[in-house]
């Protein structure tokens, strides 16, 4: 087996918990992968437990599928056929799943709750979503970003829409690799104020690489990447209604991505609802990466999975 770089920390609970060189190694293991030139990695006889208390298509397949290359395998703890959905305390199940498994992938609400099974488990957690951060997201987002401008440097990337968890970790990841990002969302929609004061410390302060704003035109004007998402993250669909009307206004379409950058892309973390925070010409348009986006998942994860359990 390749002699891998193993991460400092035990765990992917968040894109803080890797440094910029960290960042960096793995987007160029990721890119190695996709390309072919890493075939001779294996984690033979490793196990990944998946613990989904949100559905998925791109999360859970990805991380199938990347371990699955790796010659590992993949369970599928699905809290509704396991112990987990009848109240088992956390504590109990990371401590017992530690025993069977090499990795745990959790995708959840509360970020508390992927805290305490890093904190109890003894193998490697992965922030798979939280309603606070999505680190893998992001990973794949620089990757497909690197792979159309080739570098970072001068690359402005525009997130329009909810402050949610996307947002919170292109917010930190882009922090740590020096990408100057725009947040623009309606007034009351910003994103966590303690992801600000994270990613303002990373950034010494300077409001030149974070600037979050409430008009969606000026944010995009120069810009290299026009990112969205949907306004209504799962668990939200009780305030669809109301988000819907306090986000008129916020749909990348034509007019707002003729004040971009004339190379610009347009990317999107799926799933789109196209009429709302995407058109569905511009959905379709050249600027489109969005599957190329969705493909780095799954290369992100495999890089990921070997610096974790290698």
């Amino acid at each position: 087996m390749l002699n891998l770089i193993k991460l400092a920390n035990n765990n992917f609970l968040s894109s803080l918990d890797t440094s910029r060189e960290e960042v960096i190694y793995l987007l160029e293991l990721a890119k190695k992968m996709k390309d072919g030139e890493m075939q001779h990695i294996e984690l033979k006889n490793k196990v990944l437990g998946l613990i989904f208390d949100k559905s998925s298509t791109r999360t859970r397949v990805s991380f199938q599928v990347a371990m699955s290359r790796l010659g590992g395998t993949t369970i599928d703890l699905n809290p509704t056929t396991s112990q987990i959905g009848r109240g088992e305390p956390i504590k109990d199940t990371a401590r017992v799943l530690s025993r069977y498994c090499d990795a745990l992938a959790i995708r959840t609400f509360n970020h508390s709750d992927l805290e305490e099974y890093a904190k109890w488990s003894t193998k490697p957690v992965i922030n798979a979503l939280t309603d606070l951060e999505h680190p893998c997201q992001a990973l794949a987002d620089f990757l497909t970003i690197h792979e159309e401008f080739s570098s970072f440097k001068n690359v402005v990337l525009t997130f329009i829409g909810d402050g949610n968890n996307v947002a919170n970790s292109l917010i930190l990841c882009g922090s740590l690799l020096g990408v100057e990002l725009r947040i623009a969302c309606p007034k009351g929609y910003e994103p966590s104020p303690l992801v600000i004061e994270k990613a303002m410390e990373l950034n010494n302060n300077s409001h030149n690489l974070l600037k979050i704003m409430n008009d969606p035109q000026e944010a995009a004007s120069g810009a290299s990447v026009i990112y969205t998402d949907v306004w209504s993250s799962m668990g939200e669909e009780h305030n669809k209604e109301s988000k819907d009307k306090s986000f008129d206004g916020f749909t990348v379409d034509e007019n707002l991505l003729s004040k971009t950058n004339k190379g610009s892309i347009v990317l999107h973390c799926l799933p789109a609802y196209r009429g709302q925070e995407i058109t569905d010409e511009i959905f379709e348009s050249e600027k489109n990466r969005i599957f190329e986006q969705a493909e780095n998942r799954l290369h992100v994860q495999q890089a990921l999975l070997a610096c974790l359990i290698n």
